[in-house]
């Protein structure tokens, strides 16, 4: 499922239909993409101000980030939905069907791989946005600082789609503590968006 070709009233309407997807995870990539794109719109008026001459290159290289930021959320946000459709339609088989045996493992890994995937790409602009409050418009202030609340929202949304896959991913026997990883990516995401924040307020 590509998001980004549904309109938002559909997008909308397919969410809160009885269906596995979109869920949580198409959602969780529609609203990063979304506050990658409201950064970009805060870069977008500072690119040409005179004011903001020394900081040209550095806010063109930002604008190309941000657009390949939100161009992956929603990459991020079609794999999720994908990942998430097989793993419901493999947990519909018998315990004991091939198919389920040959393909749970590769599918479990990459429910759980793609929000914690997801929340690296939050942190990732989030650091970027943390660059921004004193090269861009002032006057856009609070609009950085909601990109990088719906930014840090997004990981912080990304890490239940890591929890809840977690049972899954010890019942096939896969090794590694993505949740801790998760974990791990949240502090520091939350470490940005507060000083984002307090920088915005300034």
């Amino acid at each position: 499922m590509n998001i980004d070709e549904m309109k938002f009233g559909a997008l909308l309407d397919a969410t809160a239909a009885k269906t596995p997807v979109p869920g949580g995870g198409a959602v969780t990539g529609a609203v990063g993409a979304l506050a990658a794109a409201l950064g970009g719109m805060v870069v977008s008026y500072s690119v040409g101000k005179k004011s903001l001459a020394a900081h040209q290159g550095e806010l063109e290289d930002a604008a190309r980030t941000l657009a390949h930021g939100r161009a992956m959320m929603l990459e991020l946000a079609a794999e999720d939905a994908a990942a998430y459709a097989l793993v419901n339609e493999l947990m519909r088989l018998d315990a004991g069907d091939p198919r389920r045996g040959r393909e749970m493992s590769a599918a479990a890994e990459a429910a759980t791989r793609i929000p914690l995937a997801l929340i690296a790409a939050c942190a990732d602009l989030l650091r970027l946005m943390d660059r921004l409050p004193e090269i861009t418009n002032p006057h856009l202030r609070s609009d950085l600082a909601i990109a990088a609340v719906l930014t840090e929202a997004t990981a912080r949304a990304s890490r239940w789609n890591v929890a809840i896959n977690m049972g899954l991913w010890r019942e096939v026997g896969l090794s590694g503590d993505p949740l801790g990883e998760a974990e791990e990516m949240l502090f520091t995401c939350s470490e940005l968006v507060g000083r984002i924040e307090r920088a915005c307020n300034g």
